[in-house]
């Protein structure tokens, strides 16, 4: 059935970021409707972690990103209580060898610097931290800073706490827009939707709505997989990782890059990652990374050499040239705004770039400078 919808603000895509961004504009007064071709957190948001953090991130904007974003998530874990698992539990980034110590240890110091909480520890007391880590590890960085939410729920209850309309199974087809090139909505495939603002926070496949809009954006899918323990006691406290991850993280390499991650959850299993490639949307299961994840966890903690692996999934993380999102006005076409590229980061990210957009739509001056967040900084062979 063929409907027309009229409101202030059209956001495409009911992940983490769309459901924040819908939260905050509708909080800012604005009228909201959140179109999706799937349900709810049916993308990248499903196929996360659920990590906050500031633990990888080196001082610039995407740090301060997550420092805002990090208090407006303590804020509402306070309003909206333990509906979504939000956990305080704390990052511990270990080193293996002296030199890597070194190298942590400096990344910290500039991290202190900008606002982090960035805590020393000496092996002698690692184990004071994480009792059934591997021996022989040279030292470590405590973050307090980092926390975890289960993120379908919580996009859930964003989503509900926003009071949007909420319109899945529609997939959009065009951004509609006037005879003089401003945004005036969204064609789906179940009708328009009539809005003189339309926000593209549609993750991984930001490039695709950006098209539709006639503008270049180049997000790019970059897989990643997880495997799920058994669910045990709690023997893993913070979200662990080896120093080498950040460089993982920031690296431009299409090809397979692994590095140990594991963490603990509410609900018992242990997650264990990170793999990062960039081969497309393929699905199909890769034996080699699952594989390279089982080996750095064992590394990592030796108990889970015996432990079993229930299960693994993958998602595509929302990869951008320069590792920073898009956030804020298109300035190529009035009325569009951009809310994606956050790489593995979007859930951690998603509340201040909300709050961000809410901002620019409004017309009020952002918590954050958004120039390094432009949409249109990239030239057309970017990627």
């Amino acid at each position: 059935m063929s409907e027309r919808l009229t409101c202030d603000v059209v956001v495409v895509g009911a992940g983490m970021v769309g459901a924040a961004c819908a939260l905050y504009t509708a909080r800012a007064g604005l009228d909201v409707a959140l179109v999706d071709r799937g349900p709810v957190a049916g993308g990248t948001t499903g196929a996360g972690e659920g990590n906050l953090l500031v633990s990888d991130k080196e001082p610039g904007p995407e740090l301060d990103l997550a420092l805002l974003s990090g208090r407006l998530w303590a804020d509402l874990a306070e309003e909206l209580g333990e509906a979504f698992e939000y956990e305080a539990k704390g990052g511990v980034v270990v080193a293996a060898t002296p030199e890597g110590l070194t190298a942590l240890e400096t990344f910290a110091a500039g991290q202190r610097a900008a606002g982090v909480e960035a805590v020393p520890v000496a092996a002698d007391q690692l184990h004071a931290l994480e009792p059934h880590l591997a021996p022989g590890l040279t030292g470590a960085v405590h973050y307090p800073q980092d926390t975890q939410v289960m993120p379908a729920l919580a996009a859930a209850h964003l989503l509900r706490a926003s009071g949007a309309r909420l319109l899945t199974g529609r997939t959009v087809t065009e951004v509609l827009r006037t005879a003089h090139g401003a945004v005036r909505g969204v064609r789906t495939d179940r009708g328009d939707l009539h809005a003189p603002v339309v926000v593209n926070a549609a993750g991984t496949w930001g490039a695709e709505v950006a098209a539709l809009a006639g503008v270049f954006l180049p997000v790019l899918p970059r897989r990643g997989f997880v495997l799920v323990t058994e669910p045990l006691p709690r023997r893993v406290r913070h979200k662990v990782y080896a120093a080498d991850y950040v460089a993982d993280v920031a690296s431009d390499s299409a090809a397979l890059g692994t590095s140990p991650v594991v963490e603990g959850t509410a609900a018992g299993p242990i997650l264990i990652g990170a793999s990062r490639e960039r081969v497309g949307f393929d699905r199909s299961f890769s034996l080699p990374a699952v594989r390279a994840l089982a080996a750095g966890a064992t590394r990592l903690f030796p108990f889970l050499a015996d432990v079993r692996a229930l299960r693994t999934y993958l998602g595509f993380r929302p990869y951008m040239p320069d590792h920073l999102p898009a956030i804020g006005p298109d300035p190529r076409v009035p009325g569009l705004f951009h809310a994606c590229g956050h790489e593995g980061a979007g859930i951690g990210l998603a509340t201040g770039t909300g709050r961000l957009i809410a901002q620019a739509v409004a017309g009020g001056t952002p918590d954050l400078d958004l120039r390094p967040f432009r949409p249109d900084r990239f030239p057309k062979e970017a990627g």
